[in-house]
């Protein structure tokens, strides 16, 4: 395999194992806020555990967060310094604004979310907590904004340096910020966040109510998880129809791939499943005749834009983009279909009586987290052959003078890592979930507090 080969290679396998940590984050935070909000409103020192345990568990996916994400900055200088070059003038504006408004904004009250229980009073923790799960928004919002101009770009000029090569100019900062797919993309992220946070506390809690452990907090938390799954889930679909039009807009070559749509102007159907044959420019599988148009144009005659309509050197790679977006929505759809029937048991009173989906709960957690990367692979494989939609080929980002020999080298030394780390975080989450929300938490009414807590009270 060639340097440009083993760079995407690269840079596939880092942001894929990075991209577990950060929705798990922003979404525990979200949800941590909600059970702190619940306490304050409350004094139920059930929320107070409750936020404590997940706390620890926010601690551990945060710092391998941060750990993994280091690795791709390093990569954008080696691996892909012609495009850093390119672009350097628009990409690092939001990146400095993700450390300046979000970075600092989160670790700034990090320390107090972690370690302040007993330091400083409620209200004033709940603040840190809200504060740390709005920076970790923010950080979100200006990745995005910067993965979003790769794929709609705006704001900038292509300008002559000197040397004779062409960089892009930032002309308009805030037509970068809010270029044509940044809020629908940030929307769909924030939300798919916010289920894996749901449902990893929906999997925990269910597998402590299954063995009959720390049932007072597993049933509450429950409850939160839920609510926020039903919402998110819901809106997910609305979310998935916005950024689906927007796409067919702006890179109508994507959406025919997610659809295997072939002529160049013809009405377009959905496929439910299936495999798409190049050669005969057919999709073998489920199909329901004219209904991508439907959605697109509300009107099942609407011709769409083909893969026909571009030449065959900038269609992306069309079975593993189709694939993965439909796998992407069937967990989706999955995730709708399990959150409504948790509520509709809820609703009944009998949730806790139904031991067979609190065992769909247990596993479900992996759906999220797979819809992510399959999101984040349909979205990024899909762009392709450009590495800035319509402006530069990933083929001219790469880094002219590095061997393919220590590109290989490197990857397989991230893999050691990454296997690594996967394995300590797994042992890690393990083993605190085994010691559950009782193993550190706050002194039992009544008990007298340490005397830093009592000076703060």
């Amino acid at each position: 395999m060639n340097a440009l080969m083993l760079s995407r290679i690269q840079f596939g396998l880092t942001i894929s194992f990075h991209y577990i940590f950060p929705p798990m984050s922003i979404g525990l935070a979200a949800i941590m806020t909600i059970m702190e909000a619940l306490y304050l409103k409350t004094r139920d020192k059930t929320y107070e555990r409750m936020a404590r345990f997940w706390t620890r568990i926010f601690a551990l996916t945060f710092g391998l967060g941060v750990a993994t994400g280091i690795v791709m900055e390093f990569e954008f200088g080696t691996n892909w310094a012609a495009y850093s070059r390119f672009v350097g003038d628009i990409f690092g504006a939001p990146l400095a604004s993700e450390g300046i408004f979000a970075f600092f904004l989160e670790s700034g009250f990090l320390a107090l979310l972690l370690f302040g229980w007993d330091r400083v009073g409620p209200k004033m923790h709940f603040f840190s907590t809200l504060m740390v799960s709005l920076g970790s928004i923010f950080s979100a919002v200006w990745i995005n904004v910067a993965n979003s101009w790769m794929q709609t770009p705006a704001g900038f000029k292509i300008v002559k340096m000197p040397d004779g090569n062409v960089r892009a100019k930032l002309v308009d900062f805030w037509a970068v910020v809010l270029n044509p797919s940044t809020l629908d993309r940030l929307g769909h992220v924030l939300l798919g966040a916010f289920l894996t946070g749901a449902f990893l506390v929906l999997s925990v809690s269910a597998y402590y109510v299954l063995k009959r452990q720390h049932e007072e907090i597993a049933r509450r938390a429950i409850k939160i998880g839920l609510a926020v799954a039903v919402v998110c889930s819901l809106a997910q679909l609305l979310s998935g129809d916005i950024n689906a039009k927007m796409i067919g807009k702006y890179q109508p070559a994507k959406l025919a791939a997610f659809e295997g749509h072939f002529p160049a102007d013809a009405p377009a159907s959905l496929s439910l499943f299936g495999w798409v044959d190049v050669a005969k420019q057919q999709v073998m599988g489920v199909k329901i005749p004219g209904m991508l148009s439907w959605l697109m144009y509300h009107n099942t005659k609407a011709p769409v834009k083909g893969l026909d309509a571009f030449p065959k050197t900038d269609w992306p790679p069309i079975n593993p983009v189709f694939q993965s977006y439909h796998l992407m929505v069937a967990i989706g759809m999955a995730l709708i279909g399990i959150s409504l029937l948790g509520a509709f048991f809820w609703w009944r009173g009998s949730l806790f009586q139904q031991r067979w989906l609190l065992w769909i709960f247990v596993f479900a957690v992996v759906g999220p987290l797979a819809a992510n990367e399959l999101g984040w692979f349909s979205a990024e494989v899909g762009r392709q052959p450009w590495i800035v939609y319509g402006v530069m080929r990933t083929s001219a980002g790469v880094s002219p003078n590095v061997p393919a020999g220590e590109i290989l080298a490197s990857t397989i030394l991230f893999s050691f890592m990454y296997v690594l780390l996967g394995a300590l975080f797994i042992f890690l989450m393990h083993r605190k979930i085994i010691a559950g929300p009782e193993s550190h938490d706050a002194p039992a009414e009544g008990a007298p507090l340490p005397q830093h807590a009592r000076l703060n009270a």
